[in-house]
């Protein structure tokens, strides 16, 4: 053991505590169920702020105190190591919020509720555990892992086409996985299977190793750190996702229960982008840098293509979908900068964005349990709902706040990280910069549409018979509320989190441009 704290083992194997607890609970106990796995997730969500108050962020790498290295397959130099630094923080912090809400948005839940929060706990444990991975092999156990909870959640307690959604998920995040797989192996043999074979940190140490190598494929020398670098970019990208890897995203979402699209859009897609950040770019910085304008490319195609595919859709779900493949172009290109506004961007626009796409695929799951469906226009060209404002007026409050949000109003919490990645890109990608505006523009328009269709206008009478948003709702909605306009307005406690380390990465890779 390096560190001094067992805080990091806490917060990770506290969520797979509670699923075996939940398990240990007789099915008949309903409500024992669900206040146990509220009561796990609370604890794990102080661990984090405890986790949070204890973090110097002055330090650019890995926290010494909170380090945990232990052998654990000896024969192979794999251990479990974990580490926190200010990448990995605020990703954490967000699951801890977002699993929390998502217990108490679950609350209506009757399928099979014990195996469902068994579940949604032991998928919890297994998301911590990629953000703190330092050791590679670990990295890939969680990485794999955690599509086991995500294929029985989607498949088990989705909609009508869930089985379809779940395969569809599962073998496209397992195909990306089998590449990882390949370069992980690659990179095994290449450090020559020594103690640090596996260790990311020493890996990222021997970064001008990998680009003196070659490797022999179908006969022909291809650069090491350039062919496996678009081995973990097809893995990473799958999971973001980015074109033209995308089209497994709208099928879950639409297919899975509420809080399963929230861990989704608001976790999940985060861990891809993540994935660039720790492994990708510090192992492999001289072929990031070579490929940072295709990536650049791809990010756009996201912005412009996933707008465009969010306006036409006449489901709210697959609208809100696409606009998540949309916003998290704007990561991709202010990751592709390189420059310290726009990592600095992108690490906030995830963030961001996990807390405002979390609030919307929470308020249409709010109103998908009184209307039990989501057209904004149904297939016989009838209006699906039509004057919620006068209706439900908490509930159109608090979608307001999380669509502003969403769409990068200043004073709300897109606005900056938008901002910063736009600061970020100009100089390098000034053309592009101004086609992403073009994104933010076509993602007005679809958000605002959808709410004039949905909220204004004449009470459609099927709308009459709903309800405003209860005590419960309101009270998991509020820390979300919060954090879209705090952040909005005082960014920089998640700005000072993860700017010693997003920047010793900009460093890093400016080296080699």
């Amino acid at each position: 053991m390096s560190g001094t704290s067992n805080l990091l083992n806490w917060i990770l194997w506290m969520p797979m505590l509670g699923a075996l607890g939940v398990l240990l609970i007789p099915k008949a106990k309903e409500n024992a169920i669900r206040f146990w796995a509220l009561a796990n997730t609370a604890i794990t969500m102080v661990l984090t702020a405890k986790l949070w108050m204890g973090f110097d962020n002055s330090i650019a790498g890995m926290q010494e105190a909170f380090t945990v290295k232990i052998p654990w397959i000896k024969q192979f130099n794999i251990f479990y190591h974990l580490g926190v630094d200010g990448i990995s923080l605020p990703m954490i912090l967000l699951t801890s919020v977002i699993l929390f809400i998502c217990i108490l948005s679950s609350w209506t839940v009757k399928k099979q509720i014990k195996g469902y929060f068994a579940l949604i706990l032991f998928l919890q444990s297994t998301i911590y555990g990629v953000f703190f991975s330092l050791d590679f092999f670990l990295f890939y156990v969680y990485w794999e892992v955690m599509l086991i909870p995500m294929f029985f959640l989607i498949g088990i307690w989705g909609g009508e086409n869930r089985e379809y959604a779940a395969v569809k998920f599962f073998l496209y995040t397992f195909f990306g996985s089998i590449l990882m797989l390949v370069g992980m192996v690659a990179l095994y043999h290449a450090t020559g299977k020594g103690v640090d074979s596996f260790d990311l940190l020493a890996l990222k140490a021997s970064a001008d190793e990998f680009i003196k190598m070659k490797v022999s494929l179908f006969g022909t020398e291809v650069a090491f750190d350039k062919l496996f670098f678009m081995f973990m970019f097809i893995g990473f990208a799958i999971k973001v996702p980015v074109f033209p890897f995308h089209t497994w995203l709208p099928h879950a979402h639409v297919q899975a229960p509420t809080a399963i699209s929230v861990i989704l859009a608001g976790v999940l897609l985060k861990m891809g982008t993540y994935g660039f950040l720790r492994i990708a770019f510090p192992i492999f910085p001289g072929a990031a840098v070579y490929f940072s304008n295709f990536i650049a490319i791809l990010g756009l195609i996201n912005i412009i293509y996933g707008a465009f595919c969010a306006m036409a859709q006449t489901d709210v779900k697959k609208l809100i979908a696409y606009s998540s493949v949309s916003h998290m172009g704007f990561v991709m290109i202010g990751m592709a900068a390189m420059t310290s506004q726009g990592l600095n961007g992108a690490v906030l626009q995830m963030f961001n964005h996990g807390t405002s796409a979390a609030m919307m695929f929470l308020l249409i799951g709010v109103l998908y349990e009184r209307s039990h469906h989501r057209w904004i226009v149904r297939p016989d060209g009838s209006k699906g709902f039509g004057g919620l404002y006068t209706q439900m007026p908490t509930f159109s409050i608090v979608f307001i706040i999380g669509m502003f949000a969403a769409m990068g109003l200043p004073g709300l919490s897109g606005f900056i990280s938008e901002a910063l990645i736009f600061f970020g890109i100009y100089q390098k990608f000034t053309t592009m910069t101004v086609l992403a505006l073009l994104g933010l523009l076509i993602g007005a328009a679809y958000l605002l549409w959808m709410f004039k269709r949905m909220f204004f206008g004449e009470v459609v009478e099927e709308c009459k018979s709903y309800t405003d948003m209860n005590a419960r709702e309101i009270f998991y909605m509020l820390p979300l509320c919060i954090a879209v306009i705090l952040f909005g307005i005082w960014p920089s406690p998640i700005l000072d989190i993860m700017k010693a380390s997003v920047n010793s990465l900009v460093t890093l890779l400016a080296n080699y441009q």
